[in-house]
């Protein structure tokens, strides 16, 4: 594959690419859509991963840490949040649950390719999936990440890690490794956010709760405002916030629309349903701006503001891990209780059939080279790209490192 130059990092040299690193060749060149059906053999799962115990909880930490000189005392002011769970997360079982559920759709359909799992964070690592993967004679991977925007962390580094997982498993001539789109608007993602909505609206509204007192509030992580800025094309305008918050709000406008059309309740119809994107788990230093508001304060301002019930959905979030159980079901809950009104928390898209079914979709897309015309989505946005743009989704603080998947830098 075309490649100029090196790139160092912890004493790992590195190709500087040219076009995209370790693809195949129907996308190595760089295109926006991949419209050349490719004969993958095999698929790779990649997560964020999580501890198992609660030995594992400072060590896990510090790999998600890495690089930021952050002593294990700070460290411990988040650990507790594992450690009230027994020290384990749910993000490991749920991504095995996702396996095999994704493993079962395979053979339903009648397609043979294995899937491998590996981690950013913690055991299985991703380099472990893509060597055991080589060693069963496959060469030709599919990544399908468990994220679902465009960022940093979200997006441009899963990409990082499939360059640096394969070169520190010296893989580099073994095998190829492209990244399905980011997939935040295709059906099978929005259909289970879509359904909690519209069975959370309709239950207040059996209650005599009125649309317009129910509050429906989309959270996601929250991230630097200067990496959000920088997230999708940087040829594209997408307005304060980036392609990540215009990603989120398209999503969030479309299920708020079409409310009535399953909850068959008119007056829930155009918009009358007041909703907010609103931002959780922020992690940085208080100097350094991030994306607001944060979703306890907009609870704490809704009284005011004439609600009667809150409906808050975990948009930016594929499965009900740390992040989901302890920055919504307790501290969001517990604001909701503070000022006395209801709340519901809908669920993530975790297993759900439609959005299993959605993943190997867009693995199909690739198998056979869908034309981006047929492409499902729900958004003006979509469909994203296979391949990243130039620049997408760089970290201000790291710069750019070489990520597949994705045109340089």
């Amino acid at each position: 594959m075309p490649t100029h130059g090196r790139w160092e990092d912890g004493g790992v040299s590195v190709p500087v690419q040219s076009s995209v690193l370790f693809a195949s060749p129907a996308a190595s060149s760089g295109p926006e859509f991949v419209e050349t059906p490719v004969a993958y053999d095999a698929l790779v799962l990649a997560s964020f991963g999580g501890p198992e115990g609660q030995d594992d909880v400072i060590p896990f930490l510090r790999n998600v840490t890495r690089g930021r000189g952050i002593p294990d005392e700070r460290l411990e002011e988040v650990a507790h949040h594992y450690r009230h769970f027994g020290g384990v997360s749910p993000i490991n079982q749920q991504n095995r649950e996702l396996k095999a559920a994704l493993e079962a759709e395979l053979a339903t359909r009648g397609i043979d390719l294995p899937v491998y799992w590996g981690n950013r964070n913690w055991e299985p690592y991703l380099e472990d999936a893509f060597t055991a993967a080589a060693n069963d004679g496959h060469k030709t991977l599919l990544v399908v990440a468990t994220s679902a925007y465009s960022s940093y962390s979200s997006d441009r580094q899963y990409r990082e890690d499939i360059a640096r997982a394969i070169t520190e498993a010296g893989l580099q001539d073994r095998v190829t490794a492209d990244k399905v789109r980011l997939f935040f608007d295709h059906p099978g993602f929005v259909a289970p956010f879509q359904e909690g909505v519209d069975a959370a609206v309709q239950t207040f509204l059996e209650q005599g709760i009125a649309p317009a007192d129910i509050h429906v509030l989309f959270s996601t992580h929250s991230i630097p405002t200067a990496d959000a800025e920088r997230s999708g094309p940087r040829d594209v305008d997408w307005g304060e916030g980036g392609a990540y918050v215009a990603q989120h709000k398209a999503v969030a406008a479309n299920i708020i629309e079409n409310i009535a059309a399953v909850a068959g309740r008119a007056p829930v119809g155009g918009g009358t349903v007041p909703w907010q994107l609103v931002f959780q788990s922020r992690s940085g230093p208080p100097s350094q701006p991030w994306l607001e508001p944060d979703i306890n304060d907009v609870i704490a301002e809704l009284p005011a503001a004439g609600a009667k019930a809150i409906v808050i959905v975990p948009l930016g979030f594929v499965s009900d891990h740390m992040e989901v159980l302890w920055d919504l079901d307790t501290e969001a809950m517990e604001s909701a209780d503070e000022v006395g009104i209801p709340a519901v928390r809908t669920a993530t898209p975790g297993i759900h059939p439609a959005f299993v079914s959605g993943l190997i979709d867009l693995v199909l897309e690739r198998v056979d080279g869908t034309p981006a015309a047929q492409r499902p989505h729900l958004t003006a946005l979509g469909p994203w790209y296979d391949v990243a743009r130039p620049g997408d989704c760089e970290n201000v603080r790291l710069g750019f490192k070489p990520a597949a998947a994705g045109i340089a830098p």
